[in-house]
């Protein structure tokens, strides 16, 4: 079966204000770039808005029901976080995308999918809007396979150049959930150390892998390898979800990490791996990426990956480059395997 996409014109009409780097041409790219010309074996579906239940499962009541109450209103909700009279349609768009994408890969026979929704999700707290974020669709979704699916585990990724405290905060005391998350450490949103690795029944499920700025294709390639893909083998998780943020390219402007396109088809590769050597299926969901060049291309990169994974680069340098790119970051990577391994085995120290 083909890899599925799900996207909606309607989510074009979310409009943060004139200036805002999560603006419309940002999925507008991103759909044309897949559509010109088209990625073969892909089925594009349009989505459902997600069921009230479904925001519920992972958001407070009152929080999901005061946003609802912005639909055809204009509001300004934090200092990055606006909504107008289309906003809330298209959230809940964006949340029935995730939702999509997991029924496509769980029930309907997909191979793999990406959820191409906006507005983002993942800085979305329980009970809070932030970082142009207003339902965290990723959460959605997560909990959408456990209560509809039946599924146990859930493993999230996340590569966002920016840390997924929405996520992090909805899933802190639950094991049923894996959160792992790459992003530049002391930026927005302040979160993410590595000694936060859940508390309760949830310690040691999230798994905080902060980075310097400057980290490459290469080093990140080699943290997986070394870090993300043993923890995935231990965990053994029933369905992979993947928060997409392609801010860490080297030429987003909210950001300092210098992936590339070819490396996020690369480490597009190594998650297949992973979710292949575990049994378990795979959906992405769009999050960040503010320069529309890099985030165009890095999208279709990654969906020629997940359609063909014949097709792609698995690499920007040759080995003696890759070789002396992960070396410039050896005491980064030792110090994050060594902490993590104190919990998961099989990591490389």
């Amino acid at each position: 079966m083909p890899t599925v996409l799900l996207s909606d014109d309607r989510m074009l009409l979310h409009d943060p204000g004139r200036g805002h780097p999560e603006r419309p041409q940002r999925l507008q790219a991103v759909v044309e770039a897949l559509r010109e010309p088209p990625v073969a074996s892909v089925l594009w579906r349009q989505p459902k808005e997600a069921p009230t239940a479904a925001l519920h499962r992972v958001h407070d009541d009152d929080y999901v029901q005061g946003i609802l109450n912005l639909r055809g209103r204009s509001a300004v909700l934090g200092d990055d976080t606006n909504v107008c009279p289309a906003s809330v349609e298209a959230a809940l768009l964006a949340a029935g995308c995730a939702i999509g994408a997991v029924d496509a890969v769980v029930t309907k026979g997909a191979t793999n999918a990406f959820a191409l929704g906006r507005p983002p999700g993942h800085h979305a707290e329980r009970n809070r809007a932030m970082g142009f974020c207003l339902f965290n669709n990723v959460a959605v979704a997560a909990d959408h396979a456990l209560s509809v699916h039946g599924i146990e585990r859930v493993m999230i990724i996340d590569w966002d150049v920016h840390h997924g405290n929405g996520t992090q905060d909805i899933f802190f005391e639950r094991n049923d959930v894996l959160f792992v998350s790459t992003h530049q450490e002391f930026l927005y949103p302040g979160t993410g150390a590595l000694e936060e690795i859940g508390d309760g029944a949830g310690a040691g499920y999230t798994v905080n892998l902060p980075l310097p700025a400057s980290f490459d294709d290469d080093a990140m390639l080699e943290l997986f390898r070394r870090v993300v893909e043993p923890i995935a083998r231990q965990y053994e998780p029933q369905i992979m979800l993947l928060s997409a943020g392609f801010d860490a390219h080297g030429d987003d402007p909210l950001g300092q990490l210098l992936l590339s396109d070819n490396g996020y088809a690369a480490l597009t590769g190594s998650v297949l791996d992973m979710a292949a050597a575990v049994g378990a299926p795979l959906a992405f969901v769009l999050e960040g990426g503010y320069d529309l060049g890099a985030l165009s291309r890095s999208v279709r990169a990654c969906v020629e990956q997940l359609a063909d994974p014949t097709t792609a680069p698995k690499s920007r340098k040759n080995d003696a480059g890759a070789a002396a790119s992960a070396g410039m970051f050896a005491s980064v990577l030792d110090h994050l395997a060594s902490f993590h391994r104190q919990r998961w085995t099989g990591i490389e120290v």
